[in-house]
């Protein structure tokens, strides 16, 4: 029998149980989610039927919408003072990742205490700083924010709270995906907005990308958490 359930030991190291994604629609991968207990998530086309899911115990936690944007089209805005860097405080990065993204899908869903889903950020940063995969955003010699990538991805966008609503985002967001496209030779990057988001949906918009697709986002959860842990 074909094995549809694909482990994540990125999630799971956060949430202390078994973690998976489901990698098909059909009701023999969703029936195997009942043979195994621990969180599971499937993304799906947003008009595939949704009939089965409920069936299994699959609950709606978000839809994610692909902003893509190519080299050519990008749209740079100039500002004074900003700049990019890879000498930074890791404890100042992960620091934001604590606060900055209390809207993903696992802060969402209501069987992940708030706790979980910010570790599982703070984790993930940690892993991109190990690998070098993140810009510090600079302004006026002070740590502004970071800009977190994989390959094509936009992974994390965070700007620290005391430089919020300052005009700034749009500037080093723009540079640092010029900055992309040039250490990396990449046509196209990507990243991936809840389109309760309207700030970065907005903002990526405004910078050149086109909205390419949109995926929804389930979840299953068969276990009892450990949130003693």
């Amino acid at each position: 029998m074909e094995n549809y359930l694909q482990p994540t030991p990125w999630d799971k190291r956060n949430f202390h149980v078994d973690t998976y994604e489901v990698t098909s629609l059909a009701e023999e991968a969703l029936k195997q989610t009942n043979t195994v207990e621990g969180h599971f998530t499937l993304k799906t086309e947003p008009l595939a039927s949704k009939d089965n899911l409920r069936k299994y115990g699959f609950y709606y936690v978000d839809t994610l919408i692909e902003p893509v944007c190519e080299k050519r089209k990008l749209r740079t805005v100039e500002r004074e003072g900003i700049s990019l860097t890879r000498d930074y405080s890791p404890e100042e990065v992960i620091a934001i990742s604590g606060e900055a993204f209390s809207g993903g899908r696992f802060h969402r869903d209501p069987e992940i205490p708030n706790f979980m889903a910010d570790n599982r950020y703070k984790n993930w940063v940690k892993d991109l700083i190990e690998e070098d995969h993140i810009l510090a955003f600079d302004y006026q010699g002070e740590f502004a924010g970071f800009y977190a990538y994989q390959k094509d991805k936009i992974l994390l966008l965070a700007i620290k709270e005391d430089f919020r609503g300052k005009g700034l985002t749009r500037a080093f967001t723009s540079l640092a995906a010029r900055e992309h496209f040039q250490f990396s030779q990449l046509d196209a990057i990507r990243t991936s907005v809840s389109p309760s988001n309207l700030a970065s949906l907005n903002l990526f918009l405004s910078l050149g990308f086109k909205m390419e697709r949109s995926i929804d986002v389930y979840h299953k959860l068969n276990v009892s958490l450990p949130v003693g842990v």
